[in-house]
């Protein structure tokens, strides 16, 4: 079980066939694994020894799946580094796991001098990029042309692949370990849910540098397809990119999948190659994904749930219940049910296995878990407990097996003693056509201990009262669930792997306040 042997397999099965596409760019098989070998024999003439980290701080392209391979092949261990962070995060994490290779691009070479400054191990820069090369920078074309091809260093099983760092929405981030076996039965296991043919094409528009944008490329490599890059989602040039590549499969963030559908050019663009779209990261509402799949109803719709942590997927929603006919089953609602590889329960506090319909935190065993978070022992006992790993996540099981995600266990609002999930109440507001995004949290309120709050974004030129949208709630659910207070917000914090910060519209709630759910 080692990721690289898609690579070998590649080689003998269709090394002519197209492996990577990147603007005018293109390659075959044969050419990226001889770029690959070259590359891994570059980083070893640079220090990487076996273990060692390796990190790349850059939007998607063609080199950064030669980055992901070439430090694998090489015996190394690759650490994505999360485009969104300052530099003082970015040091902390090169610095945290010893990182001394970081790769970096032109987006983000205004950011290297004060990523050296605090950075105190980094010790090589790469540079892939076309402008000017930054000072003491290596050009990673020349770290390709002047070494020899090594051999593949066959790291593989418990063997250390990829260390990947926790957003630190909670305190500094944690390095997740995952092994070269967690990630090859992640990806067997998601594929097993819902398989897809060999040698398809398929697209990479979500960020390479997070777990979901990764395992997609390791996961498509497995199956010997074609790896179309975007350097960053934009709509326009996503559905562009399918039309003139005749892209078959695709993964996307629910805030992704709408962008798309908003694009004034979605219902010029020739789209029929569309044979698989997976959706997950974050909640997809009811709404949202009833419109997309009339939109696309060529494409097979699936959902997978699961966490970093995970690598990452361990539970499939498969497109037969997106079907017409799979719909009359009513598990859109669902996460699908655990894939081939993974045992998942619903526990309570005292980590008590609870029966199904009642709410409590997801735990999952199974060759897909982390190996635990680096240099932090407590964490990752407190994480693995019992041989489980706590998700934090709530939800349920229904009698049929199906996996129910209702909120993060931190983002369950306590009003007035009741529970209130906070998904349950977006998944109502994001009915009414007017709202295009939303973040329902908890709010201090000194008579309900927290009061349910609403964070909304309207469509343009759309209008909607705070009376209209309580009144829809009270409509739909029960009164102690619906918002006491909303405000309308032009923006939202997202992350770069499209997710939304909801921490971030709370923290200037609850600042010098002491929040206690549960």
């Amino acid at each position: 079980m080692n990721i690289t042997q898609a690579l070998h397999k590649a080689l003998r099965e269709c090394p002519d066939a197209l492996a990577t596409a990147d603007g005018d760019r293109r390659q075959s098989w044969r050419q990226l694994v001889s770029r690959v070998a070259r590359l891994a024999g570059g980083l070893q003439g640079l220090g990487m020894r076996p273990g060692d980290r390796v990190a790349m701080l850059a939007r998607n392209s063609d080199h950064y799946v030669e980055y992901l391979y070439g430090a694998l092949w090489g015996g190394g261990v690759v650490n994505p580094v999360n485009i969104r962070w300052s530099a003082r995060e970015i040091a902390y994490s090169l610095d945290d796991c010893d990182t001394r290779i970081l790769f970096i691009d032109d987006t983000y070479q205004p950011l290297l001098p004060a990523i050296r400054e605090h950075a105190t191990g980094l010790e090589t820069i790469v540079f892939v990029g076309d402008g000017e090369l930054p000072d003491g920078a290596i050009p990673m074309e020349a770290v390709i042309d002047r070494s020899a091809a090594v051999a593949d260093a066959h790291r593989h099983g418990d063997d250390l692949a990829a260390i990947l760092y926790t957003g630190g929405t909670t305190g500094q981030p944690k390095g997740v370990m995952l092994s070269h076996g967690n990630c090859y039965l992640g990806a067997i296991g998601a594929s097993l849910a819902a398989p897809r043919p060999p040698r398809q094409v398929g697209l990479h528009a979500a960020p390479l540098f997070h777990v979901a944008g990764m395992q997609s490329v390791f996961a498509l490599s497995m199956r010997l397809g074609s790896h179309i890059v975007l350097p960053v989602f934009e709509p326009g040039q996503v559905l562009q990119a399918i039309e003139q590549h005749r892209i078959a499969e695709i993964f996307l963030v629910p805030t992704m999948l709408r962008m798309l559908l908003d694009h004034p050019g979605f219902a010029s663009r020739d789209l029929s190659s569309l044979e698989s779209i997976r959706y997950g990261a974050s909640p997809m509402d009811v709404t949202l994904l009833e419109r997309a799949m009339a939109a696309l109803p060529g494409a097979d719709f699936s959902q997978a749930y699961g966490m970093t942590e995970l690598a990452p997927t361990v539970a499939v929603l498969p497109p037969r219940y997106h079907t017409a006919e799979g719909r009359k089953a009513d598990k859109l609602r669902s996460a699908g049910v655990p894939t081939p590889v993974a045992e998942i329960r619903i526990v309570d506090p005292m980590d008590n296995e609870l029966a199904n319909h009642q709410v409590g935190e997801i735990v999952v065993r199974g060759p897909m878990v982390m190996q635990g978070y680096w240099n932090k022992p407590e964490q990752t006992a407190e994480a693995l407990r019992g041989g489980w790993m706590h998700t934090g996540d709530a939800g349920y099981f229904d009698d049929d097996g199906f996996l129910y995600v209702v909120d993060r266990i931190k983002d369950m609002i306590v009003s007035g003693g009741e529970n209130v999930y906070s998904a349950e109440v977006e998944n109502t507001l994001l009915k009414l056509p007017q709202v295009e995004l939303c973040a329902v949290f908890g709010v201090p309120d000194e008579r309900w201990g927290e009061r349910v709050h609403a964070a909304i974004k309207l469509r343009p030129d759309s209008e909607l009262s705070e009376s209209q949208l309580i009144s829809h709630c009270k409509a739909h659910i029960a009164n102690y669930k619906c918002p006491r207070s909303i405000e309308f917000v032009d923006e939202m914090p997202m992350s770069g792997a499209g997710k939304l910060l909801k921490f971030k519209m709370r923290e200037a709630y609850w600042q010098n306040r002491e929040r206690r759910v549960g």
